[in-house]
């Protein structure tokens, strides 16, 4: 069950505050978002919202790492994003969420009251706005994941998904020596790549022997080689894909 977190920081000293939801308020929008907002803590393995279940609160991650998945009536479970920090979870106007949203590690969740929050929205076109830039960047991601899983090879889904990694947790990119946390086990690595956990560790152990990256614990990583990291994506120097 999930617990108040001991955290007070204020709105301008939050890690995420620009580039999360808030990323575009001023000093009195802020001011409305302190009096709404409480913070909330998971443990790792620990469900944020069952799928269907009524959305009484939306927030942004803070700290830690989620997964988006769908279950299905056999119990066939299938991974179909991440949750990073800054990124938000819930949908103003909808009452439900479409997806089981579970922690991957301890996080830590910035709330606010949906209906409240809703209505900060109609009255405020920055907070608008930015869910709009945050909406259009998850649906990128989810082009990208399709992208992922249907055209690259297992070396390939493996350095795309530490590069996201990187811009996702570094925005101005990983400096040399700098530690990369996996946040997820080899078995949730594997589910959300559409590989097998023997494939995936092949690929780390892989990837160390060639100098790409070096591991310090197994959660935990340098990239030793940027350049030949971004060459294993598959990805052009634009950004594009080759076919």
């Amino acid at each position: 069950m999930n617990v108040p977190a001991l955290i007070e920081n204020q709105c301008s000293d939050c890690p995420i505050r620009h580039r999360a939801v808030c990323a575009r308020c001023d000093e009195d929008e802020l001011a409305l978002l302190e009096k709404m907002k409480d913070y909330r803590s998971f443990q790792a393995g620990e469900t944020i919202f069952w799928r269907g279940e009524p959305l009484e609160y939306v927030a942004s991650i803070v700290t830690g790492v989620a997964t988006l998945a769908k279950t299905m009536e056999d119990g066939r479970t299938q991974m179909v994003g991440l949750l990073l920090p800054s990124d938000f979870i819930g949908r103003p106007g909808r009452n439900t969420i479409d997806f089981d949203v579970v922690a991957t590690d301890d996080v830590t969740l910035c709330c606010f009251h949906r209906e409240k929050f809703e209505k900060l929205v109609q009255d405020t076109p920055q907070i608008a706005q930015r869910l709009m830039e945050l909406a259009l960047d998850e649906l990128d991601a989810a082009r990208d994941w399709m992208v992922l899983l249907g055209r690259k090879t297992a070396r390939e889904k493996i350095c795309t998904f530490i590069e996201m990694l990187i811009r996702r947790s570094a925005p101005t990119g990983a400096s040399a020596d700098q530690l990369v946390n996996l946040h997820m086990t080899r078995d949730q690595i594997a589910d959300f790549l559409g590989l097998t956990l023997e494939t995936v560790s092949r690929q780390f152990n892989a990837l160390k022997k060639d100098g790409v990256i070096d591991f310090s614990d197994r959660r935990q990583f340098v990239v030793k080689d940027h350049a030949a990291l971004h060459d294993e994506t598959g990805d052009d120097a634009d950004g594009g894909v080759f076919y």
